[in-house]
């Protein structure tokens, strides 16, 4: 009696674990299914944004292609949050490392606050969740396989696009598009270069740095990333992602 309950539980678990299994290796197919989809198309929604819809906050979005936005919104965006960009392969090792280190030395190129890339955040946006504490370190492994099969099957241009458009700039706005209309009643392609700072210097919290009215936050951060844009729109591989043909 006790070998066939030993024997019963054993095939429980065995059935569970070929379920599991069989789960996540259909999880894994269709996420990079839609990965590759969505080299072309702009991710339909993403856990973010419901959370903004179901937690009070609405939805406010306008996807638009990259002839569609403003050079200077492209540049604000790279000078901001990852001024290596064009160089990296999905990953800044070299300023996640001193962010470790605590190196308060200068550069004229820098990443973003914390080392997190551009395309770790699209990663991160379009196939993941955001969240702090444990829920963050589950998310680091996924993040980083992301990260890399967008650097990989996107490229550079997309990966840029698919950020400005689905980037969280304000309570439930999304993307440079709706926040372009949101705060300045225009288009993306006509922002200037002040008001695409503006709007990209309230990246780290939307939530908490408003671009209208301007917090003292944004007011303080979107001179600094003025001056970034000066620093690096020179450089060539920077000129080719933020003027993109029509």
């Amino acid at each position: 009696m006790l070998l066939i309950t030993s024997m019963t539980v054993k095939d429980l678990f065995s059935r569970i674990f070929r379920k599991i299994l069989k789960w996540f290796l259909w999880a894994f197919f269709l996420s990079n299914l839609y990965l590759l989809m969505c080299k072309w198309v702009i991710p339909p929604i993403t856990l973010t944004q419901l959370g903004s819809l179901f937690g009070g906050y609405g939805l406010k979005r306008d996807y638009v292609n990259m002839s569609e936005i403003a050079p200077s919104a492209k540049l604000a965006a790279m000078a901001s949050e990852d001024q290596l960009f064009p160089d990296h392969n999905g990953f800044d090792w070299k300023s996640l490392e001193k962010s470790l280190q605590g190196n308060s030395r200068k550069k004229k190129k820098v990443a973003g606050a914390g080392a997190s890339t551009i395309s770790q955040q699209v990663a991160k946006n379009v196939f993941l969740w955001q969240g702090s504490g444990i829920s963050r370190y589950l998310r680091k492994i996924p993040e980083a396989y992301y990260t890399k099969m967008i650097e990989w099957v996107w490229g550079k241009e997309r990966i840029l696009e698919v950020y400005l458009n689905v980037a969280e700039m304000g309570e439930g706005v999304f993307g440079i598009e709706a926040a372009s209309q949101q705060y300045f009643r225009k288009p993306a392609t006509r922002l200037s270069r002040a008001e695409a700072a503006m709007i990209i210097a309230c990246l780290p919290n939307p939530k908490k740095y408003s671009v209208k009215p301007m917090s003292r936050w944004v007011s303080w951060k979107y001179p600094r990333v003025l001056q970034q844009m000066r620093n690096i729109e020179d450089d060539p591989d920077i000129q080719k992602l933020i003027y993109t043909p029509k």
